[in-house]
């Protein structure tokens, strides 16, 4: 989701003069990752603040229709209802933030979410994922496309050129990574990027949002990014709007510590079916 933001002109003065104290910000990366964020009373209605968040993925070469229905269906009812009424949060519309799928999907997704009755956002990566490697008019041409087909957020790969050459352009989101790399979302490359985004907010009065992707498997996990972005950026960025998690996998672990807190045992793997 990276596009760029109109009426703010880039100081570039500013930017070449950032420094990153390393041994600070792991320490601090650190300091998030060995405490509970969330007491053990409260995890339940926090689990279900970061299924909000979640853009819900599938990012694979055999990726078909079935499986983006499939995909689509969870998105729109990512916890069991008996669990949910367990919680009584039956009634309060919990769906994930998005979906997110590859330009060629858009289609599916889309008439999967109206089949269902729901109006879940679709993201499509674009523009030569994962490696951003491709022609500028090729990429332009899949941004126009995935737009056409009904998505309404698109997860930019930049041109890492430009960056490495300090040839840097503004955003609504910024993301950690495509998910795809051997490194993916840590907690010190986080810590970075959330003061940056702190930092241009106090300089210029505008939110970018967040985005980590890759990596992020378990609920301890969701609960970790949760604290650190309440602690970094404070509670006016955790809206879907300004926050968000890609993962796959996510989704199952979160529900199955619902299942576990409402029922005191943990789920089978025939409980929790992904959809």
């Amino acid at each position: 989701m990276l596009a760029h933001q109109r009426g703010t002109e880039l100081d570039l003065s500013w930017i070449s003069k950032i420094q990153v104290n390393q041994p600070a910000v792991l320490r601090r990366a650190e300091q998030i990752q060995a405490r509970r964020p969330v007491k053990k009373e409260w995890q339940a209605a926090w689990l279900l603040k970061a299924v909000t968040f979640i853009d819900l993925t599938t990012l694979s070469g055999d990726d078909t229709s079935s499986n983006i229905q499939r995909l689509c269906y969870k998105a729109k009812y990512p916890i069991r209802e008996d669990l949910l009424k367990a919680l009584n949060m039956h009634d309060k519309g919990i769906t994930t933030a998005a979906v997110c799928v590859y330009p060629a999907r858009v289609c599916d997704a889309v008439k999967a979410l109206k089949a269902a009755g729901c109006d879940i956002p679709v993201a499509s990566v674009a523009t030569g994922f994962p490696a951003g490697q491709t022609h500028l008019k090729t990429r332009l041409e899949e941004i126009r496309l995935a737009v056409e087909d009904g998505a309404s957020e698109v997860d930019v790969v930049i041109n890492r050129t430009l960056v490495l050459t300090g040839q840097w352009e503004g955003s609504d989101f910024i993301k950690t990574s495509t998910g795809k790399e051997t490194v993916n979302a840590t907690f010190p490359v986080a810590i970075v990027m959330l003061r940056a985004i702190r930092d241009f907010f106090w300089k210029t009065g505008n939110k970018v949002g967040f985005k980590p992707a890759g990596g992020i498997r378990s609920a301890k996990d969701s609960l970790a990014w949760l604290s650190l972005i309440k602690e970094e950026l404070g509670d006016e960025w955790l809206k879907p709007e300004l926050f968000r998690i890609g993962a796959s996998t996510l989704l199952a672990d979160i529900e199955r510590q619902i299942y576990h807190h409402v029922t005191g045992r943990y789920a089978a793997y025939h409980d929790l079916p992904m959809s």
